[in-house]
């Protein structure tokens, strides 16, 4: 069970092929047309909607602790609420290059604009597993 960036990483380095890991960071942000009820939740820090604002693709060693992670995202100006991760696996020793994760974040972004998140691992500003259920 993954609970944290650390166990994602850990569980990257036990697969049999080398990892490219893909990242999508979203915020939180409510529609012009939310009602009442739905401001009200979103002010307690529930619902709305993810905007994906910044994605990037790394290996386990290019991004071994959230916080580096974190102050590289923060260097871009955009700010984020939640970032979803993904890996990708490698074939005969070697991790897919960044090129080859180019299209598979094109369409994580595109399934997270749609809601379709249940195949990513959510993660908070802290690098801590979160439960969007």
């Amino acid at each position: 069970m993954i609970s944290n960036y650390q166990d994602l990483i850990q569980a990257t380095r036990e697969q049999s092929e080398p990892q490219r890991l893909l990242f999508v960071f979203c915020r939180a942000e409510l529609p012009d047309d939310a009602s009442a009820e739905e401001k009200a939740a979103f002010e307690r820090g529930e619902g709305g909607a993810l905007t994906p604002v910044i994605c990037v693709d790394k290996t386990p060693d290019e991004a071994p602790e959230f916080n580096v992670l974190a102050q590289e995202s923060q260097a871009t100006g955009q700010p984020w609420d939640m970032v979803f991760v993904a890996a990708m696996s490698g074939r005969g020793g070697v991790a897919p290059s960044s090129d080859e994760a180019q299209q598979p974040l094109t369409m994580m972004v595109e399934g997270i604009r749609m809601g379709h998140i249940g195949n990513y691992l959510p993660l908070n500003g802290q690098g801590e597993a979160i439960d969007l259920g």
